[in-house]
């Protein structure tokens, strides 16, 4: 009797320490696949390897279908796998038989974040094989050449979604900055204007350091799609720099030209001056042999 009031004392602090120790964070469910709707995509591989495309805009279960043709040798089983960007899926392997002539290969991939989208391929025994490419809706305007723009002035980007495909949830832009995108929000310089299928990027009183490469992203639930643009800010003397480097070079050459007709010119004035210089010295020559003559003639008659 005397060690029941010590037990009841331990278990009375068994309990208090119990119920003192830090409780952790509670973690977020994550998305069960069976909450998950399911999209089914069938593609009928008639040749030995194609290429299908499939739009994505929220997390979904799809359940990817090939059907195979085969070719002349059908055989009574053969083995078909899965392949996520270009590696074999584990466990994948399945014996595939054939049905009314045709081999089908199915599985449902559970997709739920962007790292889950991209190359999938089902594979008949190395001989067919079939590529679905996951992606959310791609922007279909791409700007190759660079944008212009003086300083000083204002520029606005543009960014546009296809008006068949479906309209994004939101827009952003970026900046590159060295290896790293900055998002761009509205500010005194920057206005945003999002209507739908498109997007503009207006940026006032632009600087030399605002060129550079910027990109929109059309914002999807599963993921984003991104188009990219380089600006280039130069100021109102750089259009003329091949023009001045032309009047250089057409004032060089007129110059040259010119020293060139000034020097023969004179060559030929001192040729000309040398030869009316001969008969003047020539002369006095010939009024002398005159008079020596005419003196003799004068001594022979004498």
């Amino acid at each position: 009797m005397e060690l029941l009031p010590i037990n009841i004392l331990l278990m009375l602090a068994t309990c208090r320490l119990t119920s003192s120790e830090t409780v952790g964070p509670t973690l977020t469910p994550l998305t069960l696949a069976s909450a998950l709707p399911t999209n089914s995509t069938r593609v009928h591989l008639t040749g030995e390897n194609k290429v299908e495309n499939v739009e994505l805009l929220n997390p979904v279960n799809l359940s990817l279908e090939c059907i195979w043709t085969g070719n002349q040798d059908k055989q009574p089983s053969i083995t078909g796998y899965w392949r996520k960007g270009g590696e074999e899926i584990q466990d994948s392997r399945v014996p595939v038989a054939p049905e009314n002539q045709q081999y089908r290969l199915q599985r449902v991939f559970n997709i739920v974040s962007e790292e889950h989208l991209g190359n999938y391929t089902c594979v008949f025994e190395n001989e067919a094989e079939l590529d679905f490419i996951l992606a959310v809706p791609q922007i279909g305007e791409k700007r190759e050449k660079p944008i212009i723009s003086y300083v000083g002035d204002f520029v606005v980007l543009t960014c546009k979604m296809e008006e068949k495909k479906p309209v994004p949830r939101t827009w952003n832009w970026f900046k590159t900055n060295g290896t790293d995108k900055e998002q761009i929000f509205e500010a005194q310089r920057y206005n945003i204007i999002v209507n739908g299928h498109k997007t503009k990027l207006k940026v006032k009183d632009v600087s030399e350091a605002d060129s550079g490469v910027y990109h929109c992203a059309a914002v999807y639930n599963i993921s984003t799609s991104t188009s990219k643009m380089h600006l280039k800010v130069i100021t109102i003397w750089e259009p003329l720099k091949p023009f001045l480097g032309i009047l250089v070079e057409v004032v060089i050459l007129v110059t040259a030209i010119l020293i060139y007709e000034r020097s023969h010119s004179k060559k030929k004035e001192a040729e000309a001056n040398g030869r009316n210089a001969d008969p003047k010295n020539t002369q006095p020559q010939v009024e002398d042999d005159e008079a020596e003559e005419n003196t003799s003639v004068r001594q022979r008659k004498t």
